[in-house]
């Protein structure tokens, strides 16, 4: 991602990205597939209550929650999940 010229803000924990949502709006936020299960149940309603309109990609196939906005498995390949980024980073038509 920053190779291709976005910022990057990586953190490890449920605290870390509370702080980092504090301190930071983001377009998108990917939530990685080493998160425990109660992580991924309330870290997407942290991040559309702390900014409205960012996207949450959770890399864990079979994950439907309604906060979030796209769900990936991790074991695809990295161009896959990176066609997925691009299609979620899309604005949205307007009529």
């Amino acid at each position: 991602m920053r190779k291709a010229g976005h910022g990057v803000t990586t953190v490890l924990n449920r605290q870390a990205v509370q702080e980092a949502l504090r301190r930071d709006a983001f377009d998108l936020v990917i939530l990685g597939a080493t998160l425990s299960r109660d992580d991924r149940h309330h870290l997407p309603y942290m991040v559309k209550k702390a900014h409205e309109g960012t996207k949450v990609l959770v890399m864990h196939a079979g994950t439907h929650h309604h906060e979030v906005d796209a769900a990936v498995d991790s074991n695809l390949s990295m161009f896959l999940i990176l066609e997925r980024i691009a299609a979620l980073l899309q604005p949205a038509d307007v009529h």
